[in-house]
């Protein structure tokens, strides 16, 4: 029988050498876990600037011998050594490429800062990662224009079917929590402008307060963090869960395009229904601001809708229905986005679904406040 898994290791100057042989199965883990045990503690990790590990010896290797030979290098590679695989079978390279792909990557070691080049670096890292995701949704978005641009240019591929499906998920089932949180949202800020305007005795300009700022920025705004966190991350879950089942996978096998099929039916339903339910949390919103202006603060129902009549010119109405599809895109292509990134675990869908609604929301807040700078510049 040949002989099992072993590992030798030498001083290569500043570095280290380690000639690997024999058959790395899961038969021999015990034994193999407890010699790469000792080379660890042998060698005074710390001190290392490179290792070089030697596999030309090894004569079977199954995906634990390969989990074997990447928690080595992973050992090593996470003290700052340089460490590099030689010599390995041609036949066991797609293996180990394969366990490398689908090994997780090993939690970083948490270190305070010494001082402010460490911080420095530390925010230096961050702003990195940050433009790293920013340009991978700009990317993102740029594909799902072209796949749209190309579906448009065919209309017989449009999914109607699905296209409908998603409005009626994204946009009639919103409409209990949609309704009911604007009208909350109603009473509260026509109480509390008018609790701020009766020392002036002009609790009157509530109605104003309230038509203004509905409509121009709370409705959409409002509206948008719902379904960032109802069907964003609904996307993210539904999809997500297809990669992890390998559906996606299969769908690309049989030659049909992902972003096609799950993306762009999700994302023109959000695009048309989010106007929607803007208009409608505008107008239940209005309704909670008239009906506390009518039992609390003595503004009967008739007066209250002519001074919103005199409140409401220009784009005031319009201002937030125009912001609407811009703040759906933003939701529906981060939430189909961070799905596709799942990987085969149920902590990558849990983790990827909150940075989907993080995400949206930071996004949607960052577009509102751009808008406000637009309207500011063009006087509207």
């Amino acid at each position: 029988m040949a002989e099992e898994g072993w590992i030798e290791a030498r001083r290569d100057g500043a570095g280290l050498a380690l000639a690997a042989g024999g058959r790395w199965l899961v038969s021999g883990a015990a034994a193999l876990d407890r010699r790469l045990a000792a080379i660890d503690r042998a060698e005074g990790l710390p001190a290392l600037r490179r290792v070089r590990i030697d596999c030309a010896e090894i004569e079977a290797l199954d995906t634990v011998g390969a989990w074997f030979v990447l928690r080595l290098k992973a050992a090593f590679g996470r003290n700052g050594a340089q460490v590099s695989i030689e010599n390995l079978a041609a036949q066991f390279v797609p293996l180990l490429a394969q366990a490398e792909k689908y090994t997780p990557a090993a939690a970083p070691i948490m270190r305070r800062p010494r001082g402010p080049l460490d911080a420095l670096a530390s925010i230096g890292a961050e702003t990195v990662e940050f433009l790293r995701e920013a340009a991978g949704v700009l990317s993102f978005f740029g594909l799902v224009t072209i796949t749209w641009l190309r579906v448009l240019s065919h209309p017989r591929r449009v999914r109607l079917v699905a296209f409908v499906s998603h409005m009626e998920r994204t946009g009639v089932s919103a409409l209990p929590i949609v309704g009911l949180l604007s009208f909350l949202i109603g009473i509260v800020l026509a109480y509390q402008g008018a609790e701020q305007l009766r020392y002036y005795g002009a609790e009157i300009f509530t109605v104003n307060l309230l038509g203004i700022g509905f409509l121009r920025e709370l409705g959409v705004l409002m509206t948008a963090v719902i379904v960032a966190g109802r069907s964003g991350s609904a996307f993210t879950a539904e999809i997500g869960t297809m990669q992890v089942n390998e559906e996606i996978d299969a769908m690309t096998t049989l030659g049909l395009d992902p972003i096609e099929v799950l993306v762009l039916p999700r994302l023109a339903a959000l695009v048309v229904t989010l106007p929607l339910l803007t208009f409608y949390a505008n107008v239940v919103g209005l309704m909670g601001g008239a009906f506390i202006c009518d039992t609390a603060l003595g503004i009967p129902l008739p007066l209250f809708l002519q001074q919103l009549r005199a409140a409401i010119t220009g784009w005031n109405f319009w201002l937030g229905i125009l912001k609407a599809p811009f703040f759906a895109a933003c939701i529906a292509t981060v939430g189909c986005r961070e799905g596709l990134r799942v990987t085969r675990s149920a902590e990558s869908v849990g983790r990827l679904t909150t940075l989907s609604v993080v995400q949206s929301i930071f996004l949607v807040i960052v577009i509102d406040a751009a808008f406000s700078i637009l309207f500011s510049w063009f006087e509207i």
